[in-house]
């Protein structure tokens, strides 16, 4: 890995920690808004931000989790196979903006897991806890589509790691 790949993923991992701290009580649990989750439209650009963010899932559950095993096993498979979806279904499409929409869609549709996790690890059931997670990954991804656009136009996110 190039030194410049391995300083913008680190930037990018300490800043997923950095804005779930300051959003921790609502971050976690059956009705979470984790504003950090809107750097995983960085993958639509590279595919090389994969390993920031990934990073920056582990660390900020592994900091700030009240159920760190469940946290640091479903919560960073989560990011990790919604990431490669989305990294696989943007081989297909050109525009940023569309594969923002379908990442959104990925994330939220495969809250499952999350919501799984939560009902193994503190008995919530299954399908409202998928219900109110998916809402807000829905919410904050949809929110984090026209950020993302924003801050592309001026710092193009998929020339940084070139």
């Amino acid at each position: 890995m190039k030194t410049k790949t391995l300083a913008m993923n680190g930037l990018v991992a300490a800043l997923y920690v950095a804005v779930t701290i300051a959003i921790a009580p609502i971050g976690f649990g059956s009705i979470q808004y984790r504003v950090s989750e809107l750097f995983n439209h960085l993958v639509v650009f590279n595919k090389k931000y994969i390993y920031g963010i990934v990073v920056g899932v582990f660390l900020a559950n592994l900091f700030l989790s009240t159920i760190k095993l469940y946290d640091l096993t479903f919560g960073v498979a989560h990011s990790i196979i919604c990431l490669l979806i989305t990294i696989g279904i943007s081989k297909f499409i050109k525009s940023h903006l569309l594969r923002m929409i379908i990442n959104t869609l990925v994330f939220t549709f495969n809250m499952f897991i999350i919501a799984y996790q939560l009902h193994l690890a503190l008995g919530f059931p299954f399908l409202i806890t998928w219900g109110t997670t998916a809402i807000g990954e829905f919410v904050v991804m949809a929110i984090g589509i026209p950020i993302m656009h924003f801050l592309n136009k001026r710092i193009p996110f998929g020339k940084l790691m070139d």
